[in-house]
């Protein structure tokens, strides 16, 4: 790693967390957040749909984001726009089963050239896990915490109101 703002790299890393983490060009900074965890987080306005893009990768308990969470943090930044294009064809796909109880309305979205799915955030934990969260829709499933698609590698495997997973 390295400080130079290169592909990964920490900043300002003192005795205790990082005060910065560098990613593909991205600036993670540590967010405040309960003393269990940590949290950085960075945006970037070009992404899909052209909406200012939000990224975190936390650990829990709080420490240093290991190098391999760091490696799949650098994945997903640099592919951002092919992972929210998964997540939104998967949606498209996981959306119309029984068990989501969509309105008929809604079940007719999904018919749409463009899902009314917006806002992506990704989320990196330090088990190396990660979620694309949609936090504006028009499907009452979003309603109030957006849908969540959870990825395991480089593919969804899972859809969800955030709501759903407490």
């Amino acid at each position: 790693m390295s400080d130079d703002g290169g592909v990964l790299g920490i900043a300002g890393a003192g005795v205790d967390l990082p005060a910065t983490l560098r990613i593909a060009g991205l600036v993670l900074e540590r967010t405040q957040s309960p003393a269990s965890l940590a949290c950085w987080t960075g945006s970037f306005p070009e992404s899909a749909g052209g909406e200012a893009a939000v990224v975190s990768v936390v650990s829990e308990p709080a420490a240093p984001p290991e190098e391999a969470v760091l490696r799949l943090a650098l994945d997903v930044v640099s592919n951002f726009d092919v992972f929210v294009d998964r997540a939104v064809r998967y949606c498209r796909t996981r959306l119309g089963e029984r068990h989501f109880e969509l309105a008929p309305e809604e079940l007719s979205w999904l018919d749409l050239p463009e899902l009314p799915l917006a806002g992506p955030e990704v989320v990196v934990w330090a088990d190396r896990t990660w979620a694309i969260r949609f936090t504006e829709s028009r499907f009452r499933l979003a309603d109030p915490f957006g849908i969540l698609v959870t990825f395991d590698g480089t593919q969804p495997v899972d859809v969800q109101g955030p709501e759903d997973e407490q």
